[in-house]
């Protein structure tokens, strides 16, 4: 028996032998390990900075800036090789990948301040300083979004992605009519003309009021955060995000996009007979003309077809900066014919940066329930975006990792609407256009992103680029925002087609449309509703203001439609052979086949009878 148990006490001997290390002798043999690591890193840098293929690898920039032509094997050409998130990314395929980010993204963010400042009539310097701040902003807070910080509790500020921010467009339709409610109720100017019609003045304090409703209302978004991400996925599911967007979209083209082509979405498009916008943009422009003329049509529709074109025959990195090159082909030839007026060149500082202008931010009472609105449809946008973006990026789409993702870059978006506030930017949101360059560049590393943002605030200081993109006619910014918005609307269809459109999201889609579409189409609907309310209180008429606002954006009203049809309805259960030309179980094939035949043989009978 003792021989028996004598060969497992050897493992035992064995597993005894080794002497346990001391806790000192750890502590002097990390350090040269982490000293390998730096002396490893130096060496990295070395290589990447002094060898050509540091700085080139083995991407295949010839694909890059190689013109498409058509149906030709040079448009079949085999892409180049995909870089993920943590690639060791050659330094100039980095830099002209983020410059490729920073091109993608320079319309929309330069779009919005362009539209804050014309709708306000503020001045030529105060514009060119929205233009930068915006664009600073943007840069810096796009940095946070990538640096993906950690914070007690497993939460994350940013999504660790290549996620540019930008200018939110879902404000502009809320601005708009809050900027209206404040000419209307006097906290705005308006100038009376000589022959008796109006003008609304130069309003810098009703931007402030924006800015301040906005820094409080965003703490909103920063809440939303901790929610679980399942169940604001639940809350806000494609049949009511897929409806905002669709409606922001729309009400974008139809107040700033489609007016600016004709020749510009100030008081000039309702053609007066008299005063300083009988002409567009105004009298005092180079060569002012009647809303809707000829000449301004033709310049929005040249920026259009350039933008087509570059899609047909344009290299890669035109394709993404196809805007870009609108705006570019549409300023030559407005230039050549003397629409241009360079005086907000001349004007603008050589380098500018944050507070060199400042406004009084203030609380605007009315306005705090559309922005808190506002701020829910912005966590929303965020949510689809960050999905596109880590399904571009080819990182998980579900699970911890892609949850800790959406929970990060929703509080950075709140984060950025407070921020922004604070460097005098409205709402900023995580765009989607970044997306289309990951693909197409099958470029995902962060590397690129930091200098995507390295170029969007080099533009923003450069004062004089500001002056330059003021300077851009309004049938020309027009032409190209009306395409911009209308992928706005594209993005919002997109969203819808992944329901399975059951009775239920049909109801619910058409239900929002219900409002939203008659509140585009006839923007006087809600005018009228509280006009018979006399002597309210103050309080009573904030309350009255701020549900006038609601129901006259489109995109708001649309929203809460959804919104409260999709927690009230009850959920309709498919049946499973309801495909929708999908090919049908085979379970179902059998049943359908089984009542086929019960049909025929019961048509049999009935002819013999």
């Amino acid at each position: 028996m003792a021989n028996a148990t004598s060969p497992p006490e050897e493992p035992e001997i064995k597993t005894q032998q080794p002497v346990p290390v001391d806790a000192s002798t750890i502590k002097i043999s990390a350090i040269p390990v982490r000293g390998e690591q730096l002396r490893d890193k130096l060496v990295n840098l070395r290589q990447k900075l002094t060898t050509r293929h540091g700085w080139l690898g083995d991407y295949d920039f010839v694909w890059l800036c190689s013109p498409t032509l058509p149906f030709t094997q040079a448009a079949r050409r085999k892409n180049p090789p995909f870089f993920p998130l943590h690639a060791d990314l050659p330094l100039v395929l980095a830099i002209i990948c983020g410059f490729q980010h920073a091109l993608a993204m320079l319309a929309g963010l330069i779009t919005p301040p362009i539209i804050f400042s014309s709708a306000l009539n503020l001045s030529g310097e105060l514009q060119a300083y929205m233009i930068s701040a915006s664009l600073i902003a943007c840069g810096i807070l796009s940095l946070v979004q990538m640096s993906r910080i950690r914070l007690p509790g497993g939460y994350f500020i940013g999504t660790g992605l290549i996620t540019v921010v930008g200018t939110s467009f879902a404000t502009l339709s809320t601005a708009f009519a809050i900027f209206d409610s404040m000419y209307a109720n006097g906290t705005c100017p308006v100038i009376q003309n000589a022959d008796g019609t109006t003008t609304n003045g130069p309003c810098p304090d009703a931007y402030g009021y924006l800015l301040g409703t906005s820094l409080i209302c965003s703490f909103l978004e920063m809440g939303m955060s901790f929610v679980p991400v399942r169940i604001l996925q639940r809350i806000f599911p494609p049949v009511v995000t897929g409806t905002v967007i669709v409606m922001i979209g729309a009400s974008l083209i139809g107040t700033s996009g489609a007016p600016n082509w004709a020749g510009g979405s100030n008081d000039c498009a309702s053609r007066p007979t008299s005063g300083i916008f009988q002409l567009c943009p105004t009298i005092f422009a180079p060569k002012p003309l009647p809303w809707g003329s000829p000449q301004f049509m033709g310049l929005g529709f040249l920026s259009f077809v350039s933008i087509v074109l570059t899609e047909l025959f344009g290299s890669p990195f035109l394709k993404n900066a196809s805007i870009i090159v609108g705006l570019l082909v549409g300023c030559i030839v407005a230039g050549a014919c003397g629409y241009i007026d360079g005086s907000s060149i001349q004007t603008a500082p050589a380098i500018t940066f944050l507070w060199v202008h400042t406004f009084n931010i203030r609380v605007y009472a009315p306005a705090i329930l559309p922005m808190l609105a506002v701020y829910i449809s912005l966590a929303m946008e965020a949510i689809g975006d960050i999905a596109a973006s880590a399904e571009a990026s080819r990182v998980d789409v579900e699970g911890p990792e892609f949850d800790s993702r959406i929970q990060g870059g929703v509080l950075s978006d709140g984060l950025g609407g407070f921020f922004s506030a604070l460097f005098t930017v409205t709402p900023l949101s995580v765009f989607a256009q970044n997306n289309g360059v990951i693909v197409i560049t099958r470029c995902a590393n962060r590397g690129a992103g930091r200098w995507c943002c390295f170029f969007i605030i080099l533009f923003g200081i450069l004062g004089k680029l500001s002056g330059v993109f003021l300077a851009i006619p309004n049938s020309v910014l027009g032409g190209v925002t009306t395409f911009l918005f209308a992928s706005v609307v594209v993005s919002g269809i997109r969203v819808l087609s992944y329901l399975p459109w059951t009775r239920r999201d049909r109801f619910i889609v058409a239900a929002a449309f219900t409002f939203g579409i008659a509140d585009l189409l006839v923007p006087s609907f809600w005018t009228y509703l509280f006009l018979s309310i006399t002597n309210a209180s103050p309080g009573l008429q904030g309350l009255l203001d701020s549900i006038s606002i609601i129901l006259t954006t489109p995109f708001l009203i649309a929203g809460i439609v959804a919104l409260v049809l999709n927690l009230i309805l009850p959920i309709e259960i498919r049946d499973p052979c309801e495909v929708d030309g999908k090919v049908p179980p085979a379970r179902c094939i059998a049943d359908i086949e089984a009542h086929a035949t019960d049909n025929e043989a019961t048509e049999e009978k009935e002819v013999v009878v």
